[in-house]
């Protein structure tokens, strides 16, 4: 009986063993599966995101790279018309440029001849402005028999008192050539009641010179050009101021009308 009960609880034991061994085994099995199961899950669930954030990354680069190949396409036709466009209007602006810049140049260059002209015209002006004063020569050879005397007093014969003499008095026989003393123009031929036929020529910076008491003045009209040395009358006794003297040329030289010494002119 004891032996049967042992090979009994032998036999119960081996069983509890198979047992608990297909149970761990199964459990093992199960716990293997759904680990599994839960990776395999898991994967397809990344795979399934992973794939779909691959899909978008690829649309929004076929988008971009779309938009950018219609883009330059279209930038192509347009652009190239704008720079086509451009570049003309840039080669207009360059020559209008280049012309605006000749322009300048060359209104400098005639702003710079035209200020040399004036300042040409200016010396010139200059020069006209700083005549030479004319000078003077005897218009007929003799002597003086009476002097300047503007503010001194002189006897006069014919008159028989005592008088102011504005010119000089040139001692000459009736008919002596008189010449014009200074290059001028003839202003007038009168005959004055004092001095009687008097001729008066111009000169330059307002010089004047007188010639009276002439016997003639036909050489010569007024309004005429003579030059120094040219015969403009004949020594004559014309003069009612100075009848009682000898024949002579009353000579006189003026400046702005004012009467000078014709001696202190006289070269």
């Amino acid at each position: 009986m004891r032996r049967e009960r042992r090979g009994f609880n032998r036999n119960n034991m081996d069983i509890k063993r198979i047992l608990y061994t297909a149970g761990g085994v199964l459990s093992i099995s199960i716990i293997t599966f759904i680990a599994m199961f839960l990776l395999n899950s898991g994967n397809t669930q990344d795979k399934t995101r992973i794939a779909e954030f691959n899909t978008q990354i690829m649309s929004e680069n076929n988008n971009s790279s779309v938009e950018e190949t219609s883009s330059q396409m279209g930038k192509t036709v347009n652009e190239m018309e704008n720079e086509e466009t451009n570049s003309v209007a840039n080669e207009i602006s360059e020559e209008n440029n280049k012309e605006n810049e000749e322009e300048k140049k060359y209104a400098v260059n005639t702003s710079n001849v035209q200020g040399e002209k004036v300042e040409e015209n200016k010396k010139e002006e200059k020069k006209e402005e700083t005549v030479k004063d004319p000078e003077f020569k005897m218009p007929v050879e003799g002597e003086i028999i009476r002097e300047y005397a503007k503010d001194n007093l002189v006897y006069s014969t014919t008159l028989d008192e005592w008088i102011t003499h504005n010119g000089i008095d040139i001692a000459a026989e009736k008919t002596t050539v008189v010449t014009a003393s200074a290059e001028g123009t003839v202003k007038s031929i009168k005959n004055d009641p004092r001095y009687g036929l008097t001729v008066v020529i111009e000169h330059v910076n307002g010089y004047s010179s007188v010639y009276s008491n002439l016997l003639t003045a036909e050489f010569v009209e007024e309004g005429e050009k003579v030059k120094q040395g040219q015969t403009i009358g004949t020594v004559g006794n014309t003069a009612t101021f100075e009848i009682a003297d000898e024949a002579h040329l009353h000579f006189e030289i003026l400046k702005d009308n004012e009467s000078l010494d014709p001696e202190l002119y006289i070269k």
